[in-house]
């Protein structure tokens, strides 16, 4: 899943170098950390959160075969 958020995450930006994904897992849920340049950050979230929500939705769908709950958080 990790790959698949960074994937998405590098064709919607402008400077996909910078571009970077961290996982941490616990108990209950995976937890992915979406870093980007601050300028990126307006087109990684979308007008209302359009784009945020859709690749939140895309990651759960995609982990619906696990057991634990997926959280996507989008950081400067």
């Amino acid at each position: 899943m990790k790959n698949l958020v960074e994937v998405i995450a590098k064709q919607l930006v402008d400077f996909p170098e910078e571009v970077s994904v961290s996982q941490r897992e616990d108990e209950h849920a995976v937890i992915l950390e979406l870093k980007v340049a601050p300028s990126d950050m307006g087109k990684i979230i979308g007008k209302q959160g359009k784009i945020a929500k859709a690749i939140r939705t895309i990651v759960k769908s995609s982990a619906a075969s696990l057991s634990k709950k997926v959280v996507v958080e989008i950081n400067e």
